[in-house]
């Protein structure tokens, strides 16, 4: 064995716990800029623009899925690369803009910039806050990472979608709800350019791990990690239709179910609840399902997820009233809750260190397709059939998405060379030593 040299880094969460909640604290501001819109940008595509097919009032979903997709694909290369600061304080300058566009947009069209730019700008910082705590935290505590992660970014969508639906009541539709945006953005930049530190050290000290345990990582090209995680391989392929029929169901909950509440005559007040309580379920739940996936795997509790979401949405299509509507935002909650940090986390146990972060990236344009995906499907359906006809089919698509989870994924947690690396973590993490035993 031989001791840790002073200058390397350690990993885990008690060695990197400073830079990791700060990372916690930067995923908040990222998630409230998506919060912004959550509860009142379909009114105003009604109102506003008197936009009166649903697919043109979806349209707004569709051009953020596809440019956070492309991008989530591009910053998991990028952070490799050039490094996970730079991606993460381009994804924060590319927000700059946002907050002024959505207040002053004189036509739908730059309601679209707009919600381009936030795309690219989640793609950027979400996807590298997220491979930054898998950087700092090692093999062990993976699904605690993704679970903070995601519970910071979801639980200030939610409190941020509240918070403009009561905005909206007092003030109206613009340009007021937004003004807090301005805030989100300064505040994130800030703390990306002067507090967030590099963590590809962190990194490289896995890939040491690997190779002073007999295991040597492998390097392969980008495009065969993305015919991996989106065909070739089994368990990555799984991971990430699931990711997409995940993002799918949840572009048409952003977009479809707002209208069918107000088409039952809910208040903004009420809608803005709804659109808050989904997400905070979501967001809290995650902080336990991360942890727990550590433990008991992550097979089951992502098939099981992706159905008790389908039983979510299932509810709402059949409500007419406000309890009915919130319970099935709980059940939906729960269930985002069981498969949101664990595809990640499950794709970070089969990907070796060296081509992680690409496999993370092509796992996310996947699952961020989904919102397209998920709005124009949701938008033509609900035209042809109504709404909810349209919230019916995303519900049978959700539980047949998990039941491809249980035919073709098979458990991470058992791949060899990550059994080594968290023997290792946690061997380190004990007597401050590494390398062979």
């Amino acid at each position: 064995m031989r001791a840790i040299h002073p200058e390397e880094p350690r990993l885990g969460l008690r060695a990197n716990l400073g830079q990791f909640s700060l990372l916690v604290v930067v995923n908040a501001f990222v998630g409230s800029m998506v919060g912004l819109e959550r509860s009142i940008l379909p009114a105003i595509a009604d109102h506003e623009f008197h936009l009166a097919a649903r697919a043109a009032i979806l349209s707004f979903i569709v051009v953020f899925g596809i440019a956070k997709a492309v991008t989530n694909y591009a910053a998991g290369r990028l952070s490799d690369s050039i490094g996970r600061k730079k991606v993460l304080v381009a994804g924060w300058i590319v927000a700059v803009p946002v907050p002024f566009l959505l207040m002053w947009a004189p036509t739908w069209n730059w309601i679209l910039i707009a919600n381009a730019l936030l795309g690219v700008s989640q793609g950027l910082a979400w996807s590298t806050t997220l491979n930054m705590k898998i950087d700092l935290v090692g093999p062990s505590r993976r699904g605690l990472a993704t679970g903070l992660n995601e519970f910071a970014g979801y639980g200030a969508v939610s409190i941020t979608a509240l918070l403009t639906a009561y905005i909206a009541t007092a003030y109206g539709l613009r340009p007021v709800p937004f003004y807090p945006g301005v805030i989100f953005v300064a505040a994130g930049l800030f703390l990306s350019v002067f507090l967030v530190r590099e963590t590809h050290k962190h990194v490289h000290r896995e890939n040491r791990t690997l190779v002073e345990n007999g295991f040597e990582p492998t390097h392969i090209s980008h495009w065969e990690i993305f015919k991996r995680a989106s065909v070739t391989d089994a368990s990555l392929s799984a991971l990430s239709q699931a990711g997409l029929v995940k993002n799918l169901n949840d572009g048409m909950a952003w977009g479809l179910f707002p209208l069918l509440y107000a088409a039952v005559g809910l208040s903004l007040s009420e809608i803005g609840w709804l659109a808050g309580i989904y997400p905070a379920v979501w967001g809290i739940g995650q902080s336990f399902t991360g942890p727990i996936s550590d433990r008991i795997g992550r097979k089951w509790l992502i098939a099981a997820g992706m159905w008790v979401q389908a039983l979510g949405i299932a509810t709402i299509a059949v409500g007419s009233v406000f309890s009915v509507f919130l319970f099935g935002a709980v059940l939906l909650g729960v269930g985002a809750a069981m498969v949101y940090p664990t595809l990640p986390a499950a794709v970070g146990d089969i990907a070796q260190p060296t081509w992680r972060a690409g496999a993370i990236g092509v796992y996310r344009f996947w699952r961020d397709l989904g919102y397209a995906i998920g709005a124009v499907l949701a938008g033509v359906t609900a035209d042809a059939f109504g709404a909810r006809a349209s919230i019916w089919f995303i519900a049978a698509l959700t539980f047949a998405s998990g039941l491809v989870v249980v035919l073709r994924l098979r458990e991470g947690k058992g791949m060899s060379f990550n059994n080594v690396a968290r023997f290792d973590d946690r061997r380190i993490r004990e007597t401050g030593t590494q390398g062979r035993v």
